[in-house]
């Protein structure tokens, strides 16, 4: 047995413990759940911006870090890349801004070449077995309503929605060509929020009928393997647009078209979509889920905002995803996106990289839990604080955090288990 531990004052060690008396619980349960994809991060122009501005050894100390597989890092092996601008890029742009150019004669992944495909390469030299998916955050501004990267809606027209299928096969095929091949294609990123950031709305309706009328049958004629996905979901929200973006709006409504489920491989949720994450594994076992993007805090990368993405960890893991990303993987310090919000990420930029508490948060997960991994089920009284997984190899992983103030200790597989005070741990049988 091996434990790894981080703290606020220590971000990372191997814990020799002593064991104290049992004063809580914790055990398997018998039950075994779904199998693992991966963990990952989403590829970002300003995040390779910064990590350009390191030396090359620190540089590819970075990159072995976060992808390569012999590293004792992430060892990264399912990762997200923007179909256009995110907002963490550079600036806005999409592949064909040619207006009216329906046939995407002008199509051209030309802007990808500047930051996203030396990144993304970085990654897959280190890792040739990993997997991708894609999103869009917005369509070409000719596309839309009103002619602009933020805000709008998508011109519901079949001339237009024809179009808009192509721009997506021809993005497909143009990564395929550079040795990147896409596995999932998610066809909306948050489509319940119009932003002032690239964004696009989106109903449940619509969904259903541009993956019927249009994208599944564009997939078909192009001899696309790629998988559809419904997403990434950022619903039901709280706040006034509640009584639309609910469960019964988005998955319940597209998956109850038989048409729409038939060519739908999964779900993804990010942000509100925890909410609806339990409910849809409930009524959808069949189909896979993902957690597609972290939730992405102040700037200050806390020990405080860490605890609480280890929550979000635990939460969608236990219902039912398939596969974890985070959003940015190294920004300059602070973080500030092209609009205005500073942001956490795993690593910051300022000449030197510094390894923050959520880079380690991921690592007690990614390190450990291999492609292929099945949850087991767990239960007791420290359950609501932990996730166990047994990998291909036999080997059993478990990640729990102690959130109190004193140690913690239990039985667990044979062992028993002392926690230190205000911790994450990662427990290797």
């Amino acid at each position: 047995m091996k434990i790894f531990t981080s703290t606020m004052e220590k971000q990372w060690y191997q814990y020799g413990q002593k064991a104290g008396a049992e004063d809580t619980t914790l055990a398997l349960d018998g039950t075994v759940h779904q199998e693992w994809d991966g963990f990952g991060g989403c590829f970002n122009e300003l995040s390779q911006m910064a990590l350009l501005s390191l030396g090359e050894a620190e540089r590819k100390a970075v990159y072995d870090n976060l992808f390569s597989r012999e590293a004792d890092g992430l060892r990264f092996d399912f990762c997200r890349i923007p179909i256009g601008a995110s907002d963490y890029a550079e600036s806005w742009y999409s592949h064909n801004e040619w207006d009216g150019d329906y046939a995407m004669e002008n199509f051209s992944i030309q802007r990808d070449r500047l930051y996203l495909l030396p990144y993304i390469k970085e990654a897959l030299r280190r890792n040739p077995d990993m997997k991708f998916f894609a999103s869009p955050w917005s369509p070409p501004t000719w596309m839309k309503h009103p002619k602009a990267y933020n805000y709008g809606t998508l011109v519901w027209t079949e001339r237009n929605l024809k179009a808009y299928a192509l721009y997506l096969v021809k993005f497909l095929q143009a990564y395929e060509k550079e040795g990147i091949r896409i596995c999932q294609l998610h066809i909306q990123n948050e489509p319940v929020s119009s932003q002032k950031f690239p964004s696009c709305i989106w109903t449940g309706e619509q969904f259903a009928e541009f993956i019927v009328k249009y994208l599944g049958p564009a997939f078909e004629e192009n001899n696309i393997e790629t998988r559809i996905w419904l997403g990434t979901l950022n619903c039901p929200e709280t706040d006034e647009r509640a009584p639309y973006t609910r469960y019964n709006n988005y998955a319940n409504l597209v998956l109850h078209d038989q048409m729409a489920y038939n060519y739908i491989e999964g779900v993804s949720y990010q942000w509100a979509g925890k909410y609806a994450v339990q409910v849809t594994h409930q009524c959808f076992p069949e189909k896979k889920l993902i957690q597609s993007e972290n939730e992405c805090g102040d700037g200050n990368n806390t020990w405080e905002y860490a605890k609480y993405v280890f929550e979000l960890f635990r939460h969608y893991l236990e219902n039912g995803v398939n596969a974890y990303v985070y959003w940015n993987m190294a920004l300059p310090p602070r973080g500030k996106s092209t609009w205005g919000w500073e942001q956490n990420s795993m690593i910051t930029v300022d000449g030197k990289a510094h390894y923050n508490y959520e880079y380690y948060v991921m690592k007690h997960f990614a390190r450990f839990v291999t492609p292929k991994a099945k949850r087991l089920g767990i239960k007791g009284h420290f359950a609501g604080t932990a996730v166990a997984f047994r990998n291909p190899d036999g080997s059993i992983i478990l990640i729990v955090q102690n959130p109190f103030m004193t140690e913690k200790t239990f039985r667990f597989n044979g062992e028993t288990i002392t926690l230190q005070p205000d911790s994450i741990n990662t427990v290797i049988f």
